[in-house]
């Protein structure tokens, strides 16, 4: 009998799946974001090649000689990679270890918010600026920096000369990470407050009833609570850590600060886009993404090792 219903289950599992369309208006909207991502991430795919070559758009794709890695040894071997590689790494680190942490406090505060409309207000002034245009905000950050903008207004308070910190590379990096923050800590709180929302409210009572203070419960039930989204989170944002803000950094960049602001995606935009040396810019950006998988496979293995949560 036991054998007679273990081929049933048999034969039910290799059994050919019939289409259900009475869900064919749910499957139908798949179908543009599979385009999406197919005109815009699958198909480039075929233009890497000409990372590989020497390309010239009126042989095109085919016709262009092969060179081998001859567009990443000149990557490698030029004046700019160091700084490159080190600017976009400094700014990337510096951005998360300021700006990773602010969405998690200002959830785990806005969690403890009873007045709802309180709530309301700071969430809304904390998620605008996410909304703002990167031109307005680099518009906002050239004006507030200039000798006379407000920035200076405050270091005449302190007796500090007026100074146009944009041109100066030691405040590049603080400028931008600073506004970094700005704009987009409230977006990223909104995560982690549908986490503390899932939070079984039972486990704040039993907390209370055992006289633990708001700065325990933080600690010892929103956090734990909250953990695995956290560490997803920070997988991600190692994935992507060379990826650093390409159109503000371009928007603020200038002669003068040029020696901390250049970064990968910058150089890429120049010698690509300016200059038309397609093959060493592709060359580059397939540079820029593959340090970007080895990081996020290598830092989802270690949390994986240590937590057991993990994105795979």
């Amino acid at each position: 009998m036991n054998e007679t219903m273990e081929q049933q289950s048999v034969r039910q599992r290799h059994r050919p799946r019939k289409w259900n369309w009475g869900n064919a208006d749910l499957y139908l909207m798949l179908v543009p974001v599979l385009a999406y991502y197919f005109v815009f991430h699958v198909q480039p795919l075929y233009g890497l090649q000409i990372a590989f070559k020497d390309f010239s758009a009126s042989l095109g794709f085919w016709d262009s000689p092969w060179v081998g890695f001859d567009q990443f040894q000149r990557f490698f071997s030029s004046y700019y990679f160091e700084r490159l590689l080190s600017n976009t790494i400094g700014i990337s680190l510096y951005a998360l270890a300021v700006g990773f942490p602010m969405p998690i406090l200002l959830a785990l505060q806005l969690n403890e918010v009873k007045w709802l409309k309180l709530k309301k207000f700071v969430q809304n002034i904390t998620y605008f600026p996410h909304f703002v245009s990167v031109i307005v905000v680099a518009g906002m950050i050239t004006i507030f920096t200039s000798p006379d903008g407000f920035i200076n207004a405050v270091r005449g308070w302190f007796g500090l000369e007026p100074a146009n910190l944009l041109t100066e590379s030691a405040y590049f990096k603080s400028i931008y990470v600073i506004s970094h923050v700005w704009q987009h800590t409230g977006w990223t709180a909104i995560i982690y407050i549908a986490a503390l929302a899932g939070i079984n409210p039972e486990l704040y009572e039993a907390a209370t009833m055992d006289g633990a203070s708001k700065l325990k419960q933080m600690l010892h039930v929103s956090i734990p609570g909250i953990l695995t989204t956290i560490l997803i989170l920070f997988v991600l944002q190692i994935g992507s850590l060379l990826d650093v803000g390409f159109q503000k950094i371009l928007l603020l960049q200038n002669s003068l600060n040029m020696e901390s602001s250049d970064v990968i995606s910058t150089y890429v935009y120049r010698t690509g886009i300016l200059q038309g040396n397609y093959s060493l810019s592709t060359a580059v950006g397939l540079f820029n993404t593959l340090i970007n998988v080895t990081l996020l496979v290598t830092a989802n293995q270690i949390i994986k090792r240590l937590t057991n949560n993990s994105l795979w």
